[in-house]
């Protein structure tokens, strides 16, 4: 099927033309139809840029309703867009759980033992104990981070371990 030479708009002067012909009527379109808040000006551009992208197939005599189209579906997106934003803007998050007050009330304690252990570990077994559990290194990692050997780095993770056990009850 060959189109003639004029329908092809993709050409940059046809294409300038359509866009001077239409631009502002598109605006103006989309401005008394939704108003400023939706960004107009926006909307003729991303249309105009759909259109170029789309100008094999799209004819001269179709230019106008294919710009028409795309921007007032963009719009539309972006209502239906903004009416999910709102929607779950509305949702209030729950400010309860499923747990009984005695477990909150045992993850409490647990949390004061499990703070309270931790301060009273060396500095030394705490900073590779955080880097081993907390981080997620190495030995030979640790080891070459803090400058000393990889038994040094077991040693003091091994103890921390072991004083973590003695002074809370139930941690394996």
């Amino acid at each position: 099927m060959n189109r003639k030479l004029q329908e092809n708009i993709c050409e940059e002067k046809l294409f300038s033309s359509i866009y001077m012909k239409y631009s502002k009527s598109l605006h103006d379109f989309l401005y008394y139809k939704y108003g400023e808040h939706l960004n107009p000006d926006d909307k003729v551009q991303e249309a105009f840029i759909k259109l170029w992208d789309h100008c094999k197939d799209v004819s001269l005599e179709k230019a106008k309703s294919f710009l028409f189209t795309v921007a007032n579906n963009s719009i539309l997106n972006d209502i239906k867009h903004k009416k999910v934003i709102l929607k779950y803007q509305n949702n209030t998050p729950k400010n309860y759980t499923n747990e009984s007050p005695e477990f909150l009330m045992e993850e409490s304690e647990y949390m004061q033992k499990y703070q309270s252990a931790l301060a009273n570990l060396t500095e030394g077994q705490r900073e590779v104990f955080f880097l081993n559990r907390i981080e997620g290194k190495k030995h030979k990692e640790i080891a070459s981070l803090l400058g000393i050997s990889t038994k040094a780095v077991e040693k003091r993770l091994y103890g921390a371990l072991k004083k973590l056990r003695k002074e809370i009850e139930g941690i394996r």
